[in-house]
């Protein structure tokens, strides 16, 4: 199953991501994670990344491309993949399609997950994350026994500047202006499958799996 899971910050697709991994056995290829470890090895793109994040530029489609080619190239990609965090743009869609032709393989579907604005900005609002060991909170979805304190180790809860709304409405917009796009080209090619994420995380997930089987 070769899969590009789309949505807005805070749709929850780190978490489905994780899920529809260990279901289909294939990895999660989360951008940010192959960017730090390509920067980390110090590979070429790597080293040609990191160029870019220290000046707190954006790397460049041709750089991020060449670097999600190199981990579509490795060995445990030949049952498939869950791509999370790319494409973000069209010319990097286009890109992912010349890269997977040269493979001899192609996308499955496209996954996009679909959560109201408020709704978004209520979960990064509301979430609250313990300064001592890390632990995340929210507010409405999942508080902590005692209000500002952790459950694991007493620890302050505090909220993070990213999920200050401001921050957050802005993150959303970045979205919306570069990666919307994204669905209706998919669209016209019928790959995308709308997923309505503003439901409990297994429902969302069951539904994922059933549509993907064709039985939604």
């Amino acid at each position: 199953m070769r899969i590009v899971l789309m949505g807005p910050p805070g749709a929850g697709k780190g978490t489905q991501a994780k899920k529809l991994a260990e279901f289909f056995g294939v990895p999660q290829i989360a951008t940010g994670d192959i960017l730090r470890a390509a920067v980390q090895e110090g590979t070429p793109l790597g080293k040609k990344a990191k160029e870019y994040m220290d000046k707190g530029l954006l790397v460049p489609d041709d750089v991020m491309t060449g670097i999600v080619k190199e981990r579509l190239q490795e060995k445990n990609t030949e049952n498939g993949f869950i791509l999370d965090g790319f494409p973000r743009t069209i010319p990097q869609a286009e890109s992912l399609e010349k890269i997977l032709e040269e493979m001899g393989v192609k996308l499955d579907a496209v996954v996009n997950i679909v959560v109201p604005r408020q709704e978004l900005i209520e979960r990064f609002a509301g979430r609250r994350v313990c300064e001592v060991c890390g632990s995340t909170y929210h507010i409405k979805y999942n508080p902590p026994q005692k209000e500002g304190i952790c459950d694991k180790c007493g620890g302050k809860l505090i909220t993070r500047a990213d999920d200050d709304v401001r921050t957050v409405e802005k993150r959303i917009d970045v979205y919306e202006r570069e990666t919307k796009p994204l669905v209706d080209y998919y669209q016209r090619k019928n790959m995308l499958v709308n997923i309505d994420g503003n439901r409990p995380i297994e429902t969302v997930f069951e539904d994922i799996k059933s549509r993907l089987r064709g039985e939604g």
